[in-house]
């Protein structure tokens, strides 16, 4: 009996624990104040399934890109109270990743995160994160769920086994920030 009640405590100590453990993802996917996708790894499983027969390299370094991923979690507010759990979330997250890089600008946040993965160049996890859009994007909105918003934050999760070179290739070819600081990362 003195076995069942200890048993019982514990998982009942345990509650507040696993409760803030909670995927951030998870906790907002069904809210009308976030924007969200999530492509599970079925799709990328599917994805990778897909014959390029093609002649172009570029073409089939994306398609290998895309089928080491095996995870895509992207979610955006505009809501403060949101917003401000998505940063301790992040904040939290962050303690067992690598920083990459941060970019300030105009009241803008970016910050990019990455868990090393089989080598350095490889990455099992690559976490993105935004904050400070509203004010730098102070006349601009977008429709979420029907509705005109702006956006204050952003986070993007990606797992797998992620090759920094083709994301830095990737990053580069579309101008996005953050490319050359990637290929820096994947030549060390």
């Amino acid at each position: 009996m003195k076995k069942y009640i200890t048993i019982t405590v514990m998982a009942i100590l345990m509650m507040p624990i696993t409760g803030m453990a909670q995927d951030i993802f998870e906790k907002y996917s069904d809210s009308d104040k976030v924007s969200y996708v999530s492509i599970k790894p079925k799709m990328f499983q599917m994805l990778a399934k897909i014959d390029i027969d093609t002649d172009d390299a570029e073409a089939k370094a994306y398609m290998d890109m895309v089928n080491s991923i095996t995870s895509f979690k992207t979610m955006a507010t505009g809501d403060k109270v949101i917003a401000g759990d998505v940063t301790k979330w992040v904040t939290s997250r962050s303690a067992s990743l690598e920083e990459l890089m941060e970019v300030k600008d105009n009241g803008v946040v970016m910050k990019f995160y990455v868990k090393q993965g089989k080598d350095e160049d490889h990455v099992s996890e690559l976490l993105m994160f935004i904050n400070g859009l509203e004010a730098a994007m102070k006349d601009s909105e977008i429709k979420i769920n029907g509705e005109n918003r702006t956006i204050e934050t952003v986070v993007i999760l990606l797992t797998g086994d992620i090759d920094l070179n083709q994301i830095s290739k990737l990053t580069q070819k579309m101008n996005l920030p953050g490319g050359k600081e990637l290929e820096k990362k994947s030549k060390k």
